[in-house]
């Protein structure tokens, strides 16, 4: 198959380009680079430099053609879209619009979409939280999140054009960016790597469902295979607070300080843990990667690659 890659030169979105590449498939990958690296792009996929909200990204579906989109570029920070709502909306729904419009013109025959766990539910009554969970996002993100999914669905019912949304708890692993907030794992890694002191916001208590980039990109791969529609939560059932992280990272690296403690961050949740039931029954999908070797494989990335 022909597989269009959006954000491909990101954290998540070159793992999976790479994974496609390597099972024989063509890709396309179309990213601006606005947080994507070079450096992470197969040199074997077709690359555009392009934002997905432009005009000229019908002409990459004209020329290439693409059986399905795994759709990952996006405007990905809670704290960002706290401040820049409408930068956040323009992004994360115009831009999807976009591909969705060129999708259905040039007779994509699947869209895998990454949606977030966390953002969509809000702070959940139940944890582990099951896709059966009312929504109740907190942040513009969680927002554009759960108002692409209900567009996937109204193109599904208008244009019958099949889709998956994967609702992803915390992805961590080798490529993530650690300068952005919201990659802890990276951010707690290059800063011990390097000699800083680590800041936790908050009281360290805010609780996540960690999942390594191989899990994630497995469920991915899982996603292009079902012959199945609607969205699956993509996460451990394992909830682990951020002083935890702190502390295991601390041992596996053998850091000698303990971390600082700054406030509390605007829109942050107190504790998202997802059921992965659901997408263990339809997609046959389940993390392999436990905690501890996926810190492991990321810290061994880092210490490698500066």
């Amino acid at each position: 198959m022909k597989i269009l890659v959006t954000g491909g030169a990101g954290f998540i979105g070159s793992h999976i380009a790479d994974k496609l590449i390597n099972e024989g498939h063509q890709v396309v990958i179309v990213d601006n680079l606005s947080t994507g690296k070079e450096e992470n792009i197969n040199s074997k996929v077709a690359f555009y430099n392009l934002d997905i909200r432009s005009k000229e990204l019908e002409h990459v579906f004209k020329k290439e053609k693409p059986d399905c989109v795994v759709h990952h570029a996006a405007q990905m920070s809670v704290a960002v879209s706290m401040k820049k709502p409408i930068f956040d909306a323009d992004v994360n729904i115009l831009g999807v619009l976009n591909i969705l419009q060129n999708c259905v013109k040039y007779n994509v025959k699947k869209l895998v979409f990454a949606s977030s766990g966390g953002t969509v539910y809000g702070e959940a009554e139940n944890s582990p939280t099951t896709e059966n969970e009312p929504f109740c996002p907190l942040s513009p993100y969680g927002v554009s999140k759960l108002s692409t999914e209900y567009y996937l669905s109204f193109y599904k019912h208008e244009y019958n054009l099949p889709y998956i949304a994967l609702r992803y708890g915390n992805v961590y692993g080798p490529r993530q960016d650690p300068h952005g907030e919201g990659g802890v794992v990276a951010i707690f890694i290059k800063a011990m790597l390097t000699g800083k002191t680590p800041m936790i916001f908050g009281r360290g208590d805010c609780v996540r469902d960690y999942v390594y980039v191989d899990d994630i990109v497995s469920a991915n791969m899982s996603a292009l295979n079902h012959d199945i529609c609607g969205a699956f939560n993509i996460g451990t059932s394992r909830g682990t607070d951020v002083k935890e992280v702190f502390d295991t990272l601390k041992r596996i690296i053998d850091f000698p300080k303990d971390c600082e403690y700054g406030p509390a961050r605007e829109g942050d949740l107190k504790r998202s843990i997802l059921s992965f039931d659901k997408a263990q029954k339809a997609l046959s999908w389940e993390a392999r990667i436990s905690l501890d070797k996926g810190f492991e494989k990321t810290v061994e990335f880092f210490r490698k690659n500066g």
